[in-house]
């Protein structure tokens, strides 16, 4: 199979990691010829292209693909993209992301080759501008013929679509984002050893939240909990896994609480040592205010730990209260301050509800199965299944 995948940016990002399981698994499991184009990787959040480049994997950058609404650069960027599918001719694109994902669909669409698009988180959705949720989401309904299928990282993301007037319940398929596993389940570093590293010694509790310190991402609410979270539990500390336009922000205000001792910024972490923070932590915490189905979740859990998430699109199909975790309704400070003392408070709840997330979501999250699935899709849109 020939496969051309189309991504904006390949910065480190959950859809950018799961983009990149699938197309390496395609080449290297499955022996398929496949390409992943992308335009420049920039920003404070880091790049996956070396990654890309040192598993031996066709990497094509187009400088014409960028994120911010350009239409001169988008009309190149359609161009641009193509004459490249026009020349590597693939049985089917799978398009991601909100602007890679209208370019790469139409460029598909007019050259008459198959196509899926991966939703890894609704184009429109909470936070934004009136005038951009409504434009988004009209491109989606205008775009929604020029592919065969939708992938969906939840069911959540297919019932917004669905609620939006985008395709019909057939056309769209759930496969949850595939990680290396065995990875989270065994760590490179020991979890005392990550801790002495950061000055964290056996008595500390470990609130972790692992997110770019971007807008939307939520960590404000986590900073907003910890006085009344340290005045009850002073052993407890905050350990931000991640770097963004916002870090001097978060410093600022956590000055202002005078609780700078109890927050850690770890800083851009390359992906790979992800677990081993996890590990570090005793309880993961998610509170962004928008996204599909955070990576963090299901990783947390395959560590061992419990989870505290806002109760925002597919969050609920893994963070199940009393059983992986403790869902609180989303931007809700009072219920998230509750959620993180009673786990802090409950030593033997922290590793009941951990144990059992591990046991329940282990398997369903390989990347190898992800991309198996992925492929049945392929194989349908294409005629060959």
């Amino acid at each position: 199979m020939r496969t051309a995948h189309i991504i904006t940016r390949l910065i480190i990002g959950g859809a950018q990691e799961n983009t990149l399981f699938n197309v390496d698994d395609q080449h290297h499991i499955h022996g398929d010829e496949v390409c992943l184009i992308t335009g420049p990787g920039l920003g404070p959040e880091g790049t996956l292209e070396q990654r890309a480049r040192d598993r031996g994997l066709d990497l094509q950058i187009l400088p014409e693909l960028q994120r911010s609404l350009n239409p001169l650069k988008d009309w190149q960027a359609l161009r641009a993209l193509k004459r490249l599918l026009k020349d590597y001719q693939p049985d089917v694109v799978h398009t991601h992301s909100s602007k890679a994902g209208i370019l790469g669909r139409r460029a598909a669409y007019s050259l008459g080759i198959p196509c899926v698009h991966s939703i890894h988180g609704a184009a429109f959705h909470y936070g934004q501008p009136g005038v951009l949720y409504r434009a988004y989401r009209m491109a989606e309904r205008i775009a929604e013929p020029w592919c065969q299928h939708f992938i969906c990282v939840c069911n959540a993301m297919t019932r917004q679509y669905l609620d939006a007037g985008i395709g019909t319940p057939d056309k769209y398929t759930t496969i949850y984002s595939g990680m290396d596993v065995d990875r989270f389940l065994n760590p490179t570093r020991s979890a005392s050893e990550v801790r002495q590293q950061l000055g964290l010694t056996d008595e500390h509790i470990v609130i972790g939240k692992i997110a770019r310190l971007f807008n939307l991402k939520g960590h404000e609410y986590l900073i907003e909990a910890a006085p009344a979270i340290v005045k009850e539990h002073p052993q407890v500390r905050f350990l931000f896994v991640g770097d963004g336009i916002l870090q001097d922000q978060y410093r600022r205000r956590i000055e202002e609480l005078d609780l700078t001792e109890h927050f850690i910024f770890a800083g851009l972490v390359p992906p790979d040592e992800v677990p081993d923070y996890i590990h570090a932590m005793d309880i993961a915490a998610h509170t962004s205010v928008w996204e599909g189905l955070a990576r963090v979740l299901p990783q947390a859990l395959i560590c061992g730990k419990p989870i505290v998430s806002f109760d925002i699109d597919g969050a609920h199909e893994v963070c199940v209260t009393d059983e992986t975790g403790i869902l609180v309704p989303a931007r809700d400070q009072e219920a998230l301050t509750s959620a993180l003392l009673r786990l802090v408070a409950d030593r033997d709840l922290r590793v009941q509800l951990g144990t059992a997330g591990r046991e329940r979501f282990t398997d369903q999250f390989r990347h190898e199965y992800m991309t198996e699935r992925i492929r049945e899709v392929y194989a349908k849109v294409t005629g060959r299944g």
